[in-house]
C-alpha cells in the first residue's frame, strides 16, 4: 500500500506520519495513511528498555564522554611529566635548562593540539577506525565509531599548552626578579605577550562563549591563532639566541627540535589555504528557509565529507555536509537557516563563494562499522544524512522530523530521499507537533534491526537521543560542538 505524508492532524490519535513513497496524484482519492505513533500515545505504545545501572551509564553521559575523556588523558599525561621533571630536579637545574626544557614541552602541546585538527589527519584517523569489519564485537565497533571525539586532543593539548607556557614565563619572571635571567629582557616581554594571547583564545574557547559568540569566537581563534604562531617563531629564534652560547645561531636552530615541530605547525595550518580557491555555484530555494546549493569545479567528495564556505575568507568559515550524487560529478550542499550567515546566504545569494581544504570526514561516517543504522534528523540535519542515505553502502532507515518537509526543502529533495528509503518516518511538525524522538528512534531502532543509532539535530535535543539510547546499552552517536 502507498503511504502520503500526513500534513493534518486526524481526527482521532494514530501513530505518527511515514513516507513510504511519494503521494499519488491529486485526482484519484489517496489510499490511508501509514502513520507512526502518536506522540500523545508514544510512551505507552514504545516502552522503552531500563536504563542499565549508574555503574553501566558512568561512561556514557555527556560529562563523561569521550571527548571529555581524551582531554584528561592529554592532561593526565602531562601531570605524569610534570611529576617527573621535578622528581629529576629540573627546578634545581640552570635557568638556561629549565627555559629550553619547557619551551619543549609547550611546543610539543601545541604540535599535537593543531595537528589532530588537519583535515589529511582528521581522514587518516577516520579511515584507520572505520578498517574494523562488521565482524568484530560490537562492543570493539562501539568504541573504534567515537573517533570523531579526536577534538578532545586538541582541547587538551591547548591548554596543556598554555600551562606550561604559563610556567615558562613564571620561570623566567622569577629568573629575572633574582638578577638571574637566561633571557633577554625582549624575551621575556614577548613571551608575556603570547601568555596574555593564549588567555584569551582558551577563554574565548569555552563552550559557554563559543555558543553564545560563535563569530567572535572564531575570529579570535583563528586571528589570534595565526598572530601565536608568528609570535612563537620570534619567541623561539629570540630564545635559541640567548641560550645558544658560541654555536651559530642558523645552527642551534637547526639543532632545536622546537624548530622543526613549528615548521610542522605551521606547514599543516598553511595547507588547507594553499588551496583556498573563489568557486561558482547554483542555488535553488525551496523556501525562505532552505537553500540547495550546487558545485561542479572539479572535486566530487566521498559521502559524509564536509567543505567550508566562506564569503569574506579572512573572516568566518562555516561547514556544511557535503551531497554527492552517485553517478554525478559535483556535489550539492542543503543551507538551512540558522543564524546571520545562513540567513544572509539565502537571501542574498551568491553566485560564487570561497572554498579551502580537502573535503573532511564527519561523524556519520562511522556508519560503515555496523551491520544496520538508524538516522535520526531534525530540519536540516537531513543534509549530513542524505549521502549515506543515497549511497546505501549500509543499510538503514530514517526518521526525520521537520516543518512541512515538501514546502520547505522542495518535492525534488522528498521524492529524491523516498526512492533509497521505501518505509522512513518522516514527521511534520507543522502538522502534528514536537514528536518524542527517543520514542521514534528506538521503534525504529527496534522495528529495523538495527546496530546503532547516528543522531544529527540541535545539540539539546542530540545529547537527549544518544543518552537515551547509550543508557540502554545501544550505540548512539551525534555531533559534539567543537568548532
Amino acid at each position: 500500500m502507498n503511504s502520503e505524508l500526513v500534513t493534518s492532524p486526524p481526527a482521532s490519535p494514530v501513530p505518527p506520519a511515514v513516507l513510504r513513497q511519494p503521494a499519488p496524484p491529486p485526482t484519484p482519492p489517496a489510499p490511508p495513511p501509514v502513520v507512526a505513533r502518536d506522540p500523545a500515545a508514544a510512551p505507552a505504545e514504545v516502552v522503552l528498555p531500563p536504563p542499565r545501572s549508574w555503574l553501566g551509564r558512568i561512561g556514557r553521559t555527556e560529562r563523561t564522554m569521550h571527548y571529555n575523556r581524551l582531554i584528561a588523558l592529554v592532561l593526565a599525561v602531562n601531570a605524569w611529566v610534570a611529576i617527573g621533571c621535578v622528581r629529576g630536579g629540573l627546578w634545581a637545574a640552570p635557568g638556561g635548562a629549565v627555559t629550553a626544557q619547557l619551551a619543549t614541552l609547550v611546543v610539543v602541546n601545541l604540535s599535537v593540539a593543531v595537528l589532530i585538527r588537519q583535515h589529511y589527519v582528521v581522514n587518516l584517523l577516520f579511515w584507520l577506525a572505520t578498517r574494523a569489519p562488521t565482524s568484530w564485537p560490537l562492543s570493539i565497533r562501539w568504541t573504534l565509531a567515537k573517533v570523531y571525539h579526536f577534538g578532545g586532543i586538541h582541547v587538551g593539548g591547548a591548554i596543556a599548552a598554555t600551562l606550561w607556557f604559563a610556567a615558562l614565563v613564571g620561570s623566567l619572571g622569577v629568573y629575572a626578579a633574582r638578577g638571574a635571567s637566561p633571557v633577554s629582557p625582549a624575551t621575556l616581554a614577548l613571551a608575556v605577550a603570547i601568555l596574555a594571547l593564549l588567555v584569551a583564545i582558551s577563554l574565548t574557547a569555552r563552550p559557554s562563549y563559543r555558543q553564545r559568540h560563535h563569530d567572535r569566537f572564531e575570529r579570535v581563534h583563528r586571528l589570534g591563532g595565526w598572530s601565536a604562531l608568528l609570535a612563537f617563531w620570534g619567541l623561539t629564534v629570540s630564545l635559541t639566541a640567548d641560550l645558544r652560547g658560541a654555536t651559530p645561531l642558523a645552527q642551534a636552530l637547526a639543532a632545536s627540535p622546537d624548530t622543526w615541530l613549528l615548521g610542522l605547525v605551521t606547514f599543516s595550518v598553511a595547507l588547507p589555504w594553499l588551496r583556498l580557491k573563489k568557486v561558482p555555484i547554483e542555488i535553488v530555494r525551496p523556501s525562505s528557509h532552505c537553500a540547495l546549493t550546487r558545485f561542479d569545479y572539479g572535486v566530487t567528495p566521498f559521502a559524509g565529507s564536509s567543505t567550508a564556505l566562506s564569503r569574506h575568507p579572512l573572516l568566518e568559515w562555516h561547514s556544511f555536509a557535503n551531497i554527492p550524487e552517485p553517478g554525478r560529478t559535483g556535489f550539492r550542499l542543503a543551507i538551512s537557516r540558522s543564524g546571520d550567515w545562513t540567513g544572509s546566504f539565502i537571501d542574498d545569494a551568491p553566485s560564487h563563494v570561497w572554498v579551502k581544504g580537502i573535503p573532511t570526514a564527519g561523524v556519520a561516517n562511522i556508519e560503515v562499522l555496523f551491520k544496520r543504522v538508524i538516522y535520526v534528523a531534525t530540519g536540516s540535519g537531513i543534509g549530513p544524512c542524505l549521502p549515506h542515505l543515497l549511497a546505501c553502502e549500509v543499510p538503514s532507515r530514517l526518521v526525520w522530523s521537520t516543518r512541512s518537509p515538501r514546502r520547505t526543502y522542495g518535492d525534488a529533495l522528498l521524492d529524491e530521499i523516498l526512492a533509497v528509503q521505501p518505509d522512513p518516518i518522516i514527521w511534520d511538525t507543522d502538522a502534528r507537533g514536537t514528536p518524542d524522538l527517543v520514542a521514534l528512534a528506538y521503534q525504529a531502532y527496534a522495528e529495523f534491526g538495527a546496530e546503532a543509532v547516528i543522531c544529527i539535530a540541535n545539540k539539546k535535543l542530540t545529547w537527549r537521543v544518544v543518552e537515551a539510547m547509550e543508557a540502554r546499552g545501544i550505540p548512539a552517536y551525534g555531533a559534539i560542538w567543537d568548532s
